[in-house]
Parts: structure tokens; C-alpha cells; sequence
């Protein structure tokens, strides 16, 4: 089944103090990129949550974003920055001498430089931060891998329509095709018969075999052919076991290229206009087809 490469999920998990929130967005990629957002306490963790991810997802931007609360009470507690506290009221007694002011120093001038009470450094538990991400992890990773397969699921019903409807298109291609070797037959003849029009004229057979050559060159017979073949294998690799993004990628540029041929021999406005919309709406699948993984 294929899968989408756009989708959201979240996934949160709690053991002891420590609660995990885990939040993946994905988005296109070729290759499968992930990104990891994380507090520096769990940045120890990042290559074990890219294997992780890697398990479940084959490609497309995954950022995943983890944020990590404590309720634990002494996580709460302060300290004092001393170096910095020390430094500063130097620099104020420095200012009070030089500018022989009399007026004592405060606590309230002192504590009013940044950063001189700090919020405690407490060294979290490796093994039980590990024991909350995972399961808040898997959890958000599954529900990912569930919304892209729910988007993969609508991208498959909107290119099996269109696919529909370039394979019904092309029955007008065959009929435009057909008409093809009557019309240049009959455009040669005129043009001989004008430029004749004071003579004996031309064999007919030369006519005739001119006309064949004409017609052989404007043959699209073989294109059709690849055409439905392509048809056939985009609508299997849909409905393939695997989401195989890149394989119908490469379909579409089979169908584009025989588009072309197809326009460059056509031998009629009709079916020059057929061709554009078959182009156009290639190009719309086109777009379908890059959010497929």
C-alpha cells in the first residue's frame, strides 16, 4: 500500500517524574532525512531515535521534537553563580571608588545582573529518560506511520481516477491516429494538383507511395503500445505491497516522453489539443506523486 509523505502525529509517555511529548511532522524528501529536536540532557539519545524511526519510515523530512518534564520538587531549587556574583560587585566597588560615592552596595544592585541566580544543574538519570522517550516515541511513530498510510490510501484512489482517464483519453488518441494517413494523402493531393494544374499531373502510384511515407512517419502505433504498457505497470506498483514513490516518479517520465512523440507527429489540431491535456493532466499526477514515499 502506498504512503503518504505528509503527516503529523504526537506521542507522550510518562515513567516516574519524567514525562516525555514527542511530536513528528513529516514532509517530501527524496531520501529519508531526519531531524531530531531535543533538550541537551537528551541529546545523548539522538542516533538511537533515528534508528528507531528508520524501522517504520523509508523516506521523506521526519522532524521529531522532544520535550522532557520534571516534576520531581528538588529540580525546582536555585543556585548562585559565585564567580559572576563576585565579579560584579567588584565592578561595583570599583565604580564606588573612583567615583568616591559614600552610599553602601545593596543586594538588590547586585542581584540585579543577569544570570547571578540560576536555575540548579541536576543530573537526570540516563537509563530512565530512555524509558520514557521509547515508548512516547513508538507511539508517535506509529501514529505517523498510520496517517500516511490514510493519506496514501486517498492518494491512490485520486491516481487510479486519473489513470482512468488517460487510458480513455488515449482510445481518442487511436481514433485521431487512424485518420492520420486519409488526411495527409488527401492534403498531398491538393497540393499536387495545384502545382500541376497546367501539366500531365503525377502518377498516382508515386502519389500513393509518397502519401504511405507521410503516413508511416506520423505512426504512433508504437507509443500507444508503451503507452498502455506503462499503464499497466503504474496502476501494479500501486497496487503493490510497497509504497514505491520513486519507481512511479520514473513512470512518469515513460508517459511524458511518449507524450512528446505523440505531439511531434500529430497531423491534426485535434489531436495536438488531446496531447496537451493528456500532458496536463500528467503533470497533475506528477504533483500527486511526489508525496508518495
Amino acid at each position: 500500500m502506498i504512503k503518504s509523505m505528509t503527516a503529523f502525529s504526537q506521542g507522550t509517555a510518562t515513567v516516574g517524574t519524567l514525562t516525555a511529548d514527542v511530536t513528528i511532522r513529516s514532509y517530501n524528501s527524496r531520501h529519508l532525512d531526519l531531524v531530531i529536536y531535543c533538550p541537551e540532557s537528551c541529546q545523548v539519545f539522538e542516533d538511537d531515535i533515528k534508528k528507531q524511526m528508520a524501522k517504520t519510515h523509508g523516506r521523506g523530512r521526519i522532524e521529531v521534537r522532544l520535550h522532557i518534564q520534571d516534576s520531581a520538587g528538588d529540580l525546582d531549587q536555585f543556585e548562585v553563580d559565585h564567580a559572576k556574583a563576585v565579579s560584579y560587585f567588584r565592578a561595583l566597588k570599583k565604580v564606588q571608588q573612583d567615583l568616591s560615592l559614600s552610599a553602601d552596595i545593596t543586594l538588590d544592585q547586585v542581584l540585579a545582573a543577569r544570570n547571578i541566580i540560576v536555575p540548579a544543574r541536576v543530573k537526570q538519570d540516563t537509563d530512565l529518560l530512555w524509558q520514557a522517550i521509547l515508548p512516547a516515541l513508538e507511539t508517535a511513530s506509529a501514529a505517523l506511520d498510520e496517517m500516511r498510510r490514510q493519506e496514501g490510501g486517498n492518494l491512490y484512489a485520486d491516481l487510479s481516477n486519473r489513470m482512468d482517464g488517460i487510458e480513455k483519453t488515449l482510445s481518442q488518441v487511436a481514433d485521431q491516429a487512424a485518420a492520420i494517413p486519409a488526411a495527409y494523402k488527401q492534403r498531398l493531393m491538393e497540393r499536387i494538383e495545384r502545382l500541376t494544374a497546367d501539366s500531365d499531373g503525377i502518377d498516382p502510384v508515386r502519389i500513393s507511395q509518397e502519401a504511405a511515407l507521410l503516413a508511416d512517419k506520423s505512426d504512433v502505433s508504437e507509443e500507444m503500445t508503451r503507452l498502455y504498457s506503462h499503464i499497466k505497470q503504474f496502476r501494479e506498483i500501486l497496487d503493490a505491497g510497497q509504497s514505491e514513490g520513486k519507481k512511479l516518479n520514473f513512470m512518469i517520465q515513460e508517459f511524458n516522453r511518449e507524450f512528446n512523440t505523440i505531439g511531434s507527429k500529430a497531423g491534426s489540431a485535434t489531436l495536438s489539443h488531446i496531447v496537451v491535456d493528456l500532458k496536463s493532466e500528467l503533470e497533475k499526477i506528477r504533483e500527486q506523486v511526489q508525496n508518495i514515499e
